[in-house]
């Protein structure tokens, strides 16, 4: 139960700092791009010497998707991971929304720094982009990750690295999710196109992280 509720903070931790600070930097300046990719990088970084100890700190259903294919966990477990990850993504939501109510500063992104699909041409050009950005994303995690040919201590900083490259690619197209807990627990508050569209930023990175789950076999098999 402790590495379901390690999930569930880690979640939080990063869907709060992460969109908040979309929120309130904004993404429509490349100062804002930036500052936004680093908050999301930095918070896996941080979370990684954090959590990593007690759940591996995933803190991204995509990551626990493609683990639990590479047979490394039970399904089980991930269910667990999964409900632990969701909440927190929920919880953080709902705090951004009050944060909304109580600050003077306005929402930048104008719906609690949800993804979207408009700037990626529609449906068909963000599930292409959550597909490709989170099979990049989830292959590195597996690689640095792995027990054998992994990174160890600095795994951390390879995916916070990769996440923030992630970023500035897909910002301006998605607003980069590659982890239905981060869309979904926005996109529930902010309502609209962005909790109509969420199922999206779910089949694109699930699907990303399927694909890194097999290659990575095919990369490790000996």
């Amino acid at each position: 139960m402790k590495k379901y509720f390690a999930e569930c903070i880690g979640t939080f931790v990063l869907t709060l700092l992460g969109c908040g600070t979309a929120m309130f930097l904004g993404c429509n300046t490349p100062a804002g791009v930036v500052g936004t990719a680093i908050a999301f990088g930095l918070t896996v970084v941080a979370m990684a010497y954090t959590i990593g100890n007690i759940s591996g700190c995933h803190i991204n259903p995509a990551i626990t998707f493609a683990v639990a294919l590479s047979g490394k966990m039970s399904w089980k477990d991930a269910c667990g991971y999964w409900c632990g990850q969701i909440v927190g993504g929920i919880v953080a939501g709902a705090i951004l929304l009050l944060l909304t109510k109580v600050v003077a500063a306005p929402d930048l992104t104008g719906g609690l720094g949800t993804n979207g699909v408009a700037n990626a041409g529609g449906v068909g050009g963000a599930l292409l982009v959550e597909f490709l950005a989170t099979f990049i994303f989830v292959l590195v995690v597996l690689g640095a990750t792995d027990e054998k040919l992994g990174a160890g201590k600095p795994a951390g900083l390879a995916i916070g690295l990769t996440l923030i490259l992630v970023h500035l690619v897909c910002i301006n197209l998605t607003g980069t999710s590659v982890n239905p807990a981060r869309s979904l627990g926005p996109a529930l508050f902010a309502g609209g196109e962005a909790l109509a569209n969420v199922w999206v930023f779910f089949v694109g990175p699930c699907a990303g992280a399927a694909l890194s789950a097999l290659v990575w076999k095919c990369l490790a098999k000996e």
